[in-house]
């Protein structure tokens, strides 16, 4: 989690903190909060008045009716100064015009600590932290946005399994072709990103995105997963991928701008397939991977296994109980659990 993520986490609705953020925003005042009072904080701080109690809601609302900032603690659960002159470095740049929001600016700049901003005239919630400046926005707009990035990320799901039905079909008439592949991990990689996006807005929601959250559980389902296993199906190397291979070409792929999502060529090439168009339409065969893990109980440990002596889908598909169990590790009762599950999918 980013330095801001952890920050906004914080400020999310359902916290004390932004229950204070909230009084303050009613009451027209501004404010301008630092959460965090090391020695890194202290050197910017002027005059103001030190005191050490417990963090409550009302009492940021009252402190903040002063002109000066007022200082958390690093888990702001203790109001440590109030009213405190902010004197940061002036070499620090900053693109704001009003005062308290430069203050703000520079202090997270020079300190390295998150720092709010409660503009008076605005009502604007305003966080700097991490090199960054985030508007925190009203829950209301920010539902709404979550709720229509659900919906996208309901017709990706949707296009997720109608390409994973398709490559299956595929494999099991032995006809999957490098187009159905990359058509897949396409799909696969969009719904990827965009749940990633509804993560950071139910994030900033906190308490009143619960069922947004479930939603988003739901349709995201084993993606992650589901990504490793394609990618062991079909990266090229030299017998099954090495967790180091699989993980450095998962992290290719995480790296990939999005708009090389839809450029078959580059995902190709990531995988080590031919990246031509003409290429497309080349008959691959999978190592088995993905077949292997939709068996109940069935641990990659031991696919691993079997496709080291197998080789391919095809190859262990025309295996019976007996040859599967002459693979390494793979007891009889585990051959037959196997068969039993590929003539299932088959």
């Amino acid at each position: 989690m980013t330095f801001m993520r952890d920050t906004l986490q914080r400020l999310a609705p359902g916290t004390e903190l932004r229950n204070g953020l909230e009084r303050i925003k009613r009451g027209h005042t501004g404010a301008l909060i630092v959460l965090g009072d090391g020695p890194e904080v202290a050197e910017v701080c002027d005059g103001g008045i030190e005191f050490d109690v417990p963090f409550t809601p009302t009492l940021l609302r009252e402190l903040s009716k002063m002109d000066g900032a007022v200082i958390l603690s690093d888990d702001a659960t203790r109001i440590t100064r109030a009213n405190v002159q902010l004197v940061p470095s002036p070499a620090f740049p900053t693109s704001e015009t009003g005062t308290r929001h430069r203050a703000a600016e520079r202090t997270a700049l020079h300190t390295g600590v998150p720092v709010v901003s409660v503009s008076a005239s605005m009502n604007i919630v305003t966080v700097y932290a991490d090199g960054k400046r985030h508007v925190v926005e009203e829950p209301v707009v920010m539902m709404t946005r979550a709720r229509q990035a659900i919906a996208t990320v309901e017709q990706y799901r949707s296009r997720v399994d109608k390409a994973n039905q398709r490559l299956t079909v595929a494999e099991i008439n032995r006809y999957a072709t490098i187009e159905d592949v990359l058509h897949l991990l396409q799909r696969q990689l969009l719904l990827q990103r965009a749940a990633r996006d509804v993560d950071d807005q139910i994030l900033e929601l906190g308490s009143d995105a619960r069922q947004l959250r479930l939603q988003l559980s739901e349709l995201r389902g084993s993606i992650y997963h589901d990504i490793a296993m394609l990618v062991c199906d079909y990266l090229v190397a030299d017998g099954t991928p090495s967790n180091s291979l699989l993980d450095d070409t998962i992290d290719s792929l995480d790296r990939l701008p999005d708009s090389e999502l839809l450029n078959t060529s580059a995902l190709a090439s990531i995988l080590g397939l031919p990246a031509t168009e003409e290429s497309l339409m080349e008959a691959v065969t999978p190592r088995g991977y993905r077949a292997l893990t939709r068996i109940p109980r069935v641990q990659k440990f031991l696919i691993d296994y079997i496709v080291s002596e197998f080789g391919d889908l095809d190859a262990i598909r025309a295996a019976d109980a007996q040859q599967l169990a002459a693979a390494e590790n793979v007891s009889p009762l585990w051959a037959r659990h196997i068969v039993e599950g590929l003539r299932r999918f088959a």
